[in-house]
């Protein structure tokens, strides 16, 4: 998903939701950039779990920073 597309929007606002999986996904991808990229898969896969009940669209921007994330990997 990029920055252009339009949030979902909850009575004409944006969804907290939304923006905080936006800023999660941003802070596990600068987490991987530092080296960190064992770390930024466990919490991004955490993340998914917790919301693939809740918010499917939510937790598949999470499964998608896996796919990018696992070839870094070095185990």
């Amino acid at each position: 998903m990029s920055e252009e597309e339009v949030s979902p929007s909850q009575e004409g606002g944006v969804q907290p939701t939304y923006e905080l999986a936006k800023l999660f996904v941003s802070s596990l991808e600068a987490l991987a950039a530092a080296g960190e990229v064992e770390t930024a898969c466990r919490l991004a896969g955490k993340a998914c779990i917790l919301l693939r009940s809740s918010d499917p669209r939510g937790a598949r921007r999470f499964n998608a920073l896996l796919h990018r994330l696992t070839p870094k990997l070095t185990w």
